[in-house]
């Protein structure tokens, strides 16, 4: 057994392209792993700085230098932003207050649907089974509460930090995007000339992480956009707020559209009962759902995506359990690049292989 692992180790190994390889990503990872809370804000910029390097580069052809076009380009995401924050957020915060205002209404009619279950399917379900069932349900509802009073005096902590990021990132965007050229020299002067394996890795991914957060963007708008319109059409109340939901669940492959389908269940039965407008609002809800991951996903992400399901979400668990928001966002990228590294050490030349005779 020894014998094995010693020949793989100096096979993939006894190449200093390999071996560059290999340090850069260990201290990639340690760098994360030890001080990620402190470069959240590099983080945010850098997602950013991928999403708008298309337009400024498509810009620069009309304007004369590079520095008017980042300029220009930041200033009307700034607008975006600004207008965004004014439009739609305060109707989010209002429709959020109206439900927490009835969720112990909600909570209430809920548990008399669930006792009334033994006496409608008494050969199903038990009385005491529900009794458990709802204690349980009671207990997660009081933890959650605690939880958001504990995320709400945190976030008052941090209000003076979130200040700092709101000058800090657009900073920072700006001179990724205008000094882009200049940061990427400077990062080259210190990798090791035996840079052959990186630059194919990276070569693989720059693509992929600039499509995959362009077009994640695009799906969050698209999925939350339709998602809205169609419980307008079917007049669910806080359509707007469970529209935001259903966008943004799409950040988390497969799992986030199963956790949102609690809530648009929930207020489609408090609202409708368990009529038809229900049953409508639930297949129109699923419909959304298999149109965004078998029409718009593949459409988006053809490149990024190129994974069996299965990877993905051993990806969505390692990372996110790993680097939490930011490991969850990036799941897909990060075993895109997981791939490319078993790709780069699979693929490497015979003849580069010190240990490997020619004409052998």
């Amino acid at each position: 057994m020894f014998d094995i692992v010693k020949t793989w180790y100096q096979n993939k190994f006894s190449d200093p392209h390999s071996v560059t390889l290999l340090f850069m990503l260990i201290t990639s990872i340690a760098m994360l792993y030890f001080f990620g809370p402190f470069v959240v804000p590099v983080l945010i910029a850098l997602v950013i700085a991928y999403l708008l390097d298309w337009p400024v580069t498509k810009l620069q052809q009309f304007v004369p230098n590079r520095t008017l076009a980042t300029t220009l380009v930041i200033l009307l995401f700034l607008g975006l932003c600004l207008a965004t924050l004014l439009g739609i957020v305060p109707v989010l915060w209002q429709q959020m207050s109206n439900l927490l205002q009835e969720s112990p209404h909600m909570i209430e009619q809920g548990k008399e649907f669930l006792l009334h279950l033994p006496e409608t399917y008494p050969a199903l379900i038990s009385a005491e089974q529900v009794k458990a069932l709802v204690t349980s349900v009671e207990s997660k509802v009081i933890e959650f509460g605690q939880v958001l009073v504990s995320i709400s005096l945190t976030s008052l902590k941090d209000a003076v930090a979130w200040l700092i990021y709101l000058i800090l990132v657009p900073l920072l965007v700006f001179f990724m995007l205008k000094d882009k050229k200049v940061l990427t020299r400077g990062i080259e002067s210190m990798i090791p000339k035996e840079r052959r394996l990186i630059t194919q890795v990276w070569s693989e991914m720059d693509h992929q992480i600039m499509n995959y957060i362009r077009g994640k963007v695009f799906e969050i708008g698209i999925v939350g956009s339709a998602s809205f319109i169609a419980f307008s059409f079917l007049d669910l109340r806080y359509s707007a707020l469970l529209g935001a939901l259903v966008g943004l669940s799409v950040l988390i492959p497969f799992v986030g559209a199963a956790l949102v389908t609690i809530p648009v269940a929930a207020v489609a039965m408090f609202q409708f009962g368990i009529e038809a407008q229900f049953w409508t609002v639930v297949i129109v809800y699923g419909v959304i759902q298999a149109l965004d991951g078998n029409v718009l996903v593949p459409l988006l992400f053809s490149e990024a995506v190129d994974l069996n399901p299965v990877y993905i979400i051993v990806a969505v668990l390692f990372f996110g359990g790993l680097w939490g928001f930011w490991g969850v966002f990036f799941a897909i990228p990060l075993a895109s690049l997981v791939k490319a590294l078993v790709n780069a050490w699979s693929t490497q030349r015979v003849d580069e292989n010190p240990l490997v005779e020619k004409g052998t």
